[in-house]
Order: structure tokens, then C-alpha cells, then sequence
């Protein structure tokens, strides 16, 4: 237990959830588990160096890569980790002193049981100190230096640049890389809004009303009052184009909505507290685990209206055709409008991943429209950028149905409101 003394537990905790994070797991949900166990300041370093490694991962490599004369690919998981932790302290953070980063790299390399690698990565990161290399400096390629300086596959740059141009591509990669603000709602069914601001002024918050959508709030410091109130169910931690969705569905008191992909709860739990709870509000999702967290939250918030099912939105559904006065589909994406949260999608899409998921999307969107009542309407959101998953689906799917005409279609960019990417379009049936 000794070696572990040496370690910072932010920087520990940094390396474990990394680790994890190779191998297929979601920061957001390791960071999530690991923050009880954590001080505060700790939480918040672990925060920065996990995220950070993430965004920054390319330009991390290509320095590593220059001064090892080898791919990255060929070093073990567990030294590329400790490699990435040690150069992102020292290339950006500032207050992190060198002999911190560098030591406390090579103990993690040690702890990981790969000592005979220990000299390799203090004499890397030793030099790197010595040395200013900058990997951007070192490519001609436009297209493959936007990818090295904002960090992202050489790949989806193109795509994006073929989609919106180059220089909204740059600019929607370089708002990836920015720590997003912490956006909250009030959860009206258990909270009174200028209480809850109150009490967040008075812990230091500073506060700024959503410029995206009515009734939410950007907010930063006050972190540990964040979690009080969260814990309590006054709020709801959940960016604002996610809020959005649930605005532009507008459930009413009376009617009855089905939200086909519900988990993790977020649109569902904000559709049943706008209606003052007296919306009937099905919330359909096949898994079982995610399901957990639906009820979780909505009993939190002390919402009846809320009732969950266990569903396969791709498959024959168990309701009448037209039973619902409103249906969201919130389709399950690629996530590209989230890069700034989950940092670590970038580098699990593949050119490949798209067709598939757009397959599916379509194949939910043939299942929704028919359970929308003559005179209903039918909401269709993703939290990607892509068009072939936004509105490529809504037209391959509605452009032909006579039954349905588009009411708005709504996007939010990173670079341009400062939300997350979100697609939102709804259609109105009149027959």
C-alpha cells in the first residue's frame, strides 16, 4: 500500500477511470461514481485530468509519438494513460508543477506493474519539458491540422467540413474542446424558484438566466450547494438544448404523451413538471437498468404521471394507432452534439457507425407516427450534429406521409448558443 502514498488520489482516480475508459466505459459515469469518494479539490482535479486527456488526446499522442520515435499504438494501455496524464498537466496546467506531473506519472506506471517502463516515461516527459514541440506546427495538410489542433479524428473533421464547410467545422471543433456550463431547471413540483436562486446566491453562485430556452439557468461555482439541491430534487442538472425538447413537446395537463426513448429521464421528468403533473406521460425504454434511473428520478421529484414501460421502440408497439396526443421520439444517436461532456465518442465513431444508427432511427420514427392522433403531433430530437441522423430520417420517413406537416425544426450548436448539439423538428397529423 505503500506506492499508492505517492499519489495524488485525483491523479489515481484520473488513471483508473482512463483506464476503464479504454477498455468502453463513459467518464461521465465513472466521475460520477468516484466523486463521494473524493475531496473536493480532488473531484475537481480528477475532473480536469480525465476530461482533459480526453479532448486532448490526438495532440497528447502526436508529442508522444515525436519525442518515443513510435506509434501509439504499440505502448502498453497503461504507459500511453500515464503518458497522456503527465503531458496534459505540463502542456495545460499551469499551477501543476512539473516535477508533480512527471513523478506522479511514472509512480502510476509502477503501481500498474510495468516498472521496466518507468525510465521510458520519465525520460519523455522530461524531455518534453525541455522541449517545446507542437504537433500542429509539424502538419501542411489543412484538413488534418484542424483535426490536430482541435483533437479530433482526421475523419469527422472532413465530414463535418463536407456538411457545414470548413470553417464552421473548426469552429464547432474548437467549441468541443471548451468546458461547458453547468445548466440546471427548477423542479416546480418540489421547489420554489426564487428560494432555490436564494440559496444558491447566498452559497456564491453566479447565476445567468438561459438565452436557449424559458425557465432554465447557466450557474457556476456554489458546487457543493449544486449537489444539495440536486440531491433533494429542487433541481435538475440538464443542459439546455436537452430542456428545449421537452418545451417544444409542451405537454398539457390532460393529455397523453409517449416518449419512446425516455431514459435516462431528464425530457420525461421536465414534460411532467411543466404540466403540473397532470399529464398522462408513457415513458417507454428497452433497458431495464436505464429504466431504474426513470423512476428514480421521478419519484425524487414526487411525479405520479410519469408510467414506465419496458419497450422496444424499433418493434410493434403495445398501444392502439393514435392513442397518444403527442409522441416524442428522442432517438438514440451518435452523440455528436455532446463531444464537449463525452469527449472520449470521438474516438470510439467510426465513418461506419452512421448508416446503422440512421437504420434505426428511421426504423422508431415508421413506429411513432402511427401512434399520433389525427390532429397530435410528433416530435423527433437527437443529440448529434449529423444530417444523415437528422434530416435525412424526418424526410426519408414523413416526406412521402401526407398525414404530416412540419411545425419547426430547431438546431443548437456548442459554438454558437454554447448547449450541446441537438435536432429537434416536430409535425403536426391532419389525417
Amino acid at each position: 500500500m505503500a506506492k499508492f502514498k505517492e499519489i495524488s488520489p485525483a491523479r489515481l482516480a484520473a488513471f483508473n477511470i482512463l483506464q476503464q475508459v479504454e477498455t468502453g466505459a463513459f467518464s461521465s459515469v465513472l466521475l460520477a461514481a468516484d466523486e463521494p469518494r473524493l475531496q473536493p479539490a480532488d473531484r475537481a482535479l480528477c475532473h480536469e485530468l480525465v476530461l482533459g486527456v480526453l479532448r486532448w488526446q490526438l495532440r497528447l499522442d502526436r508529442i508522444v509519438e515525436h519525442f518515443s520515435k513510435r506509434r501509439i499504438e504499440s505502448l502498453d494501455p497503461a504507459v500511453r494513460i500515464a503518458l497522456r496524464l503527465g503531458l496534459y498537466q505540463l502542456r495545460y496546467l499551469t499551477r501543476i508543477p512539473a516535477s508533480a506531473a512527471v513523478n506522479e506519472s511514472v509512480s502510476l506506471v509502477r503501481i500498474a506493474r510495468l516498472s521496466s517502463a518507468t525510465a521510458f516515461v520519465n525520460a519523455l516527459l522530461r524531455r518534453a519539458i525541455r522541449e517545446e514541440y507542437d504537433p500542429v506546427a509539424a502538419v501542411s495538410d489543412p484538413l488534418e491540422r484542424i483535426a490536430v489542433e482541435t483533437s479530433h479524428p482526421v475523419w469527422l473533421i472532413d465530414r463535418w467540413a463536407k456538411s457545414f464547410a470548413m470553417d464552421e467545422a473548426e469552429s464547432l471543433a474548437l467549441a468541443n474542446n471548451l468546458v461547458p456550463p453547468t445548466a440546471f431547471r427548477i423542479v416546480s413540483t418540489k421547489a420554489n424558484e426564487s428560494k432555490v436562486l436564494a440559496k444558491l446566491s447566498a452559497a456564491g453562485a453566479r447565476l445567468e438566466s438561459s438565452e436557449v430556452v424559458e425557465g432554465a439557468w447557466r450557474v457556476s461555482a456554489a458546487t457543493a450547494m449544486l449537489r444539495e439541491l440536486s440531491a433533494a430534487g429542487e433541481i435538475y442538472l440538464q443542459d439546455e438544448a436537452s430542456q428545449l425538447v421537452a418545451l417544444i413537446v409542451d405537454a398539457k395537463p390532460g393529455e397523453r404523451v409517449l416518449d419512446l426513448c425516455a431514459a435516462p429521464g431528464g425530457k420525461t421528468t421536465l414534460m411532467a413538471d411543466r404540466s403540473g403533473d397532470r399529464a398522462m406521460i408513457v415513458a417507454g425504454d428497452r433497458s431495464a437498468t436505464r429504466m431504474v434511473t426513470v423512476v428514480t428520478t421521478m419519484r425524487l421529484h414526487g411525479l405520479g404521471s410519469v408510467k414506465p414501460v419496458l419497450l422496444d421502440a424499433t418493434e410493434q408497439l403495445p398501444f392502439d394507432p393514435g392513442a397518444f396526443d403527442k409522441v416524442l421520439v428522442d432517438a438514440p444517436c451518435s452523440g455528436t452534439g455532446t463531444l464537449r461532456r463525452n469527449p472520449e465518442i470521438r474516438w470510439r465513431l467510426s465513418p461506419g457507425d452512421f448508416a446503422p444508427l440512421s437504420e434505426q432511427q428511421k426504423q422508431i420514427l415508421k413506429r411513432a407516427v402511427e401512434m399520433v392522433k389525427p390532429g397530435g403531433r410528433l416530435i423527433y430530437s437527437t443529440c448529434s450534429v449529423e444530417t444523415d441522423e437528422n434530416e435525412q430520417v424526418i424526410h426519408d420517413v414523413l416526406a412521402s406521409d401526407a398525414r404530416f406537416r412540419s411545425v419547426t425544426t430547431v438546431r443548437t450548436w456548442p459554438h454558437r448558443e454554447g448547449s450541446d448539439g441537438f435536432f429537434v423538428a416536430a409535425f403536426e397529423r391532419w389525417g
